[in-house]
């Protein structure tokens, strides 16, 4: 793609990295076929290849945002489709980034707006506020359909997820053998609040294996809810925040995430943090380091499989998985080496509607992708769906079929308790 960007706006960093993914992209529309909202919708500019050109024309000519840009770029769910079907490389990743960032600078968003992406950036990264405004939100429940369609009535649909306190934790989780690795455990917000269970299912596994977890203290959210939401500053202040929480510990072997949508970002901040003379370098350390529990697994092995299930798991990929850190396959063969059948569904490249605040921001567009989601995860008839990520897991949540983490199944598997118990929820 040609582009005329002028020396001056080159000297920008982020102008200059953008400009280079602009001109990557030969205008194929590959990317068109795989994207959900231009799948949903038809029409180009919401697809991958017709934000391109709204971002470029905005960037290139630096002009403010006009409410239509903003209109197609808020409903990008960030799902990377288009980054794994792509044939020229283009990191859409830092065009989306850089045009929120850009529309959060430069454009001025109606009250209730601006109003309530604040209060979801405000409460959601962390737990306490995230476990007070649920209760609160339980209460107020009952009166949901006076709500309307809008995002309040979504977020109040998700309080069919119960919060929970998260039990007092040690700082060192020791392996019952001789370690064979130290590793630092993303502690995550809405995780813990959410279910707290999948911790306490990734420490016991990850000591069976033996791993030795550290759980650090005064780490923060990993910023990624903020990064997507254009508050660039909150996000960078979290991501140098925990480099230096991380840093600062002692032989860490890995860093390992079990929220897919973390592990994305972490693994990012290497990149984010690139201009920054004191962190850039810790950043790149931090980034390297970062992993998703399931690599984890599959670096040190599963241990002994005591007590299989002959149960049928139908496994959902996160996005952030599958696209963004590119682990497409890993945690349903570790299923499979467990004991389960495991089966995918069809148009299993296509994102749930979760992405972050995206079903509360733009509840239509998410209820559909996890209407359709569902129908297909349906037709494979399974007794369980598995997935690496809570906010797929809240997206999905119905009675009919258990939806739980991966690292749950693969615990139980070797001897941890039944996840399907709901004594053990």
């Amino acid at each position: 793609m040609k582009t005329e960007f002028t020396p001056q706006h080159l000297a920008d960093p982020d102008t200059a990295a953008s400009e280079a993914e602009l001109r990557r992209c030969v205008r194929c529309g590959f990317c068109n076929a795989t994207c959900p909202t231009q799948v949903l919708l038809g029409d180009e500019r919401d697809s991958p290849r017709g934000r391109i050109y709204l971002i470029k024309d905005m960037l290139e000519n630096q002009r403010a945002p006009t409410a239509e840009t903003v209109t197609h770029i808020d409903r990008c769910l960030s799902c990377l489709a288009c980054v794994s079907t792509c044939p020229s490389g283009v990191n859409y990743t830092r065009l989306i980034d850089h045009a929120r960032a850009y529309i959060e600078q430069r454009y001025d968003r109606p009250l209730i707006d601006r109003v309530r992406r604040r209060f979801l950036a405000w409460v959601m990264p962390n737990p306490t506020r995230f476990r007070l405004a649920m209760g609160l939100a339980r209460l107020a429940k009952p009166f949901a359909p006076l709500f309307g369609k809008g995002p309040l009535r979504a977020m109040l649909a998700l309080t069919s997820w119960r919060s929970a306190r998260c039990a007092p934790s040690a700082e060192v989780y020791p392996s019952p053998k001789p370690p064979r690795a130290r590793v630092a455990l993303l502690q995550g917000c809405a995780e813990p609040a959410l279910r707290p269970e999948i911790r306490a299912a990734t420490l016991r596994l990850l000591n069976r294996m033996g791993v030795e977890v550290v759980l650090a203290r005064d780490e923060v959210c990993c910023g990624s809810l903020s990064h997507h939401m254009g508050f660039e500053e909150d996000a960078l202040a979290a991501a140098r925040r925990n480099v230096d929480i991380w840093s600062a510990q002692r032989d860490l072997d890995a860093i390992v995430v079990t929220v897919s949508g973390c592990g994305t970002t972490i693994k990012d901040y290497g990149w984010m943090l690139r201009n920054d003379p004191v962190y850039a370098e810790r950043a790149a350390t931090v980034s390297a380091k970062a992993l998703d529990v399931s690599e984890l697994i599959d670096r040190y092995g599963l241990p002994e499989i005591s007590n299989p299930q002959a149960l049928t798991v139908a496994y959902h990929s996160a996005c952030s998985l599958q696209h963004g850190q590119q682990i497409k396959d890993l945690p349903a063969h570790l299923l499979e080496k467990a004991g389960f059948t495991v089966r995918r569904p069809a148009e299993a490249h296509l994102c749930c509607g979760s992405a972050g605040t995206y079903n509360i921001l733009q509840p239509q567009i998410a209820g559909q992708l996890r209407d359709r989601k569902l129908a297909n995860l349906d037709h494979l008839a399974p007794d369980v769906i598995a997935a690496g990520n809570i906010g797929c897991l809240i997206q999905l949540n119905r009675k009919e079929i258990p939806v739980i983490h991966t690292v749950q199944l693969l615990d139980w598997a070797s001897g941890g308790p039944n996840p399907l118990d709901t004594r053990n929820a």
